[in-house]
């Protein structure tokens, strides 16, 4: 398992990211607000504005201040990393 970081030295598990989201819709709002009621919301901006909405694939909403691109870039290099085993090994994990 390997963690990227997202922002004010908080790190999650890059495996467990099912999608990254722009918080600006109203139906992400809403899922944010819904999260926030079922006590599935991790709050990981630190008072920052919130750039960037992350689903987990435990059902866990992460609030982030970087950006999508930045968190696609601590993605991409999860996905590359001879740790991980690149991009196919990635893709073959899935199925």
């Amino acid at each position: 398992m390997q963690l990227i970081g997202i922002g004010f030295g908080s790190y999650i598990a890059a495996d467990k990211i099912v999608t990254v989201l722009t918080p600006d819709s109203a139906p992400i709002k809403r899922m944010i607000s819904d999260g926030r009621e079922r006590g599935l919301l991790i709050d990981a901006s630190f008072g920052r504005s919130t750039k960037s909405v992350l689903l987990m694939n435990s059902s866990h909403i992460v609030l982030s201040s970087l950006s999508p691109d930045e968190l696609y870039r601590e993605i991409q290099e999860y996905m590359l990393s001879d740790d991980k085993g690149g991009i196919a090994s990635w893709k073959t994990e899935e199925n």
